[in-house]
C-alpha cells in the first residue's frame, strides 16, 4: 500500500483523530452502543488505509481515554474485548502493509491478557518502515504531562539535572510521543468541538478540524475534506502572516 501520485500536495505529516460518535450512530439506528463501536472499527481500518495512500507519516488515534472507564461496565467490557480481538486480527495485516503499530498511554490498568496482546502486536509490526500508527489507549493529556514531570523530578532528585535547567523541550522529550513531530492536523468527528484531554501539550500549534460526521460514517471523502481545509490554512507558529509569506517566497520552488 503506497501513497497515490495524485495525493494532496500539502498533506499533514502527523494527523491526530478523536473518533467520536459511535454510540450516537448506533442509537440513531436503534442498535446497542456496542454495534456502533464495531462499525467504528471498520471505519478505522478504512481511514488508516486512506492515510497511507495520501502519504501521512504518523497517525495517532484516540481509542480509549483515561476518563472512559467511567462508562457503564458492560460497555467498557465490550470495548476491551473488541480491542483485543481487533489487535489479534489486524496486527499481521498492518505488518503486511508496512505500518508500524505503537501504543501510548498507561497500560497498567489493562488486563494481563490485553497487555500481552498489545506487546505482541507491537512486536509483529516493529520492523515496518512505513506509516506509524499510534493508538492512544488509557491515555490522557494531563496524565502524559504529569508522567513527564515525574521523570524530570526524579532526575533532579538524583542530581542528574538542575531544576532551573528544565525547559519546554525537556517536557516534550519525556512525553509518550517523545521524538515524534507534533500533530499538524487534529480531527474530531461527531460534532463536539473540544479536545477532551487529548495530546494537550502536543496540540499547541496544531490545526483543528471539527466535523459533525459520526465516526462510523467517516470515510476517505470526509478525510479528504479535512485535508483540503488544512491545505488552505496558513500556519504561523506565532509569526505574522507577512513573515510566513516572506519565508515561503524566499524558499526555492515554493
Amino acid at each position: 500500500m503506497e501513497p497515490s501520485p495524485n495525493q494532496l500536495e500539502n498533506v499533514p505529516g502527523h494527523v491526530a483523530i478523536i473518533m467520536d460518535g459511535n454510540g450516537r450512530w448506533a442509537r440513531a439506528r436503534r442498535l446497542p452502543r456496542t454495534s456502533g463501536h464495531k462499525r467504528g472499527v471498520t471505519a478505522t481500518r478504512k481511514v488508516v488505509e486512506a492515510c497511507v495512500r495520501k502519504g501521512v507519516q504518523i497517525l495517532t488515534l484516540f481509542a480509549f481515554s483515561s476518563e472512559n472507564w467511567q462508562r457503564p461496565p458492560s460497555e467498557v467490557s465490550t470495548i476491551m474485548e473488541l480491542f483485543f480481538s481487533t489487535l489479534r486480527r489486524e496486527a499481521q495485516r498492518l505488518a503486511e502493509n508496512n505500518i508500524r503499530l505503537r501504543f501510548i498511554g498507561d497500560r497498567a490498568a489493562f488486563s494481563d491478557k490485553l497487555q500481552r496482546q498489545i506487546r505482541q502486536a507491537e512486536l509483529i509490526t516493529a520492523s515496518s518502515k512505513g506509516m506509524l500508527l499510534n493508538i492512544a489507549a488509557n491515555y490522557g493529556g494531563r496524565w502524559d504531562i504529569v508522567q513527564a514531570v515525574h521523570q524530570l523530578v526524579s532526575q533532579a532528585i538524583e542530581g542528574r539535572i538542575q531544576v532551573k535547567d528544565i525547559h519546554p523541550e525537556d517536557i516534550t522529550s519525556h512525553l509518550a510521543t517523545a521524538h515524534l513531530r507534533d500533530p499538524d492536523l487534529f480531527i474530531r468527528t461527531g460534532g463536539e468541538q473540544r479536545i477532551s484531554n487529548f495530546l494537550l501539550w502536543q496540540l499547541a500549534y496544531t490545526e483543528l478540524y471539527f466535523t459533525s460526521t459520526l465516526w462510523p460514517d467517516f470515510d476517505e471523502d470526509a478525510l479528504s475534506h479535512a485535508f483540503e481545509s488544512y491545505a488552505n490554512r496558513q500556519r504561523r507558529f506565532g509569526k505574522t502572516g507577512e513573515q510566513v509569506e516572506a519565508v515561503s517566497h524566499a524558499m526555492p520552488n515554493a
